[in-house]
């Protein structure tokens, strides 16, 4: 098929391709895993948070809204599961999911 009989949106869309792929082209940059520390700053503080007073305090308030829950008359499972897996979430997820992004990075 020439050009000239192509349909025009199917050349539209062929040009349109083609400049994004132009554009993300000169776009690109070469990555480095780990060499990038631009949010160190905000992870420590995020973890410390989560690790020390603030992990607690959610899981009390998680805990708090159980005990409304079952106090208010309708019982479910998840008013205990729930804020068990808060807890146990707060208190020993951080560190794996830490210890996981270190080892993959």
């Amino acid at each position: 098929m020439k050009l000239a009989t192509m349909p025009r949106l199917a050349l539209g869309k062929i040009s349109d391709g083609a400049l994004l792929a132009l554009v993300a082209g000169l776009g690109a940059t070469a990555a480095m895993a780990g060499a990038d520390a631009t949010f160190a700053p905000a992870l420590t503080v995020f973890t410390d948070y989560l690790e020390g007073t603030g992990g607690a305090i959610i899981t009390v308030l998680s805990l708090a809204g159980g005990i409304i829950g079952m106090a208010s008359g309708r019982f479910s499972l998840g008013q205990i599961a729930v804020p068990v897996g808060v807890g146990i979430g707060v208190g020993t997820g951080v560190p794996i999911v830490t210890a996981a992004i270190t080892a993959v990075i």
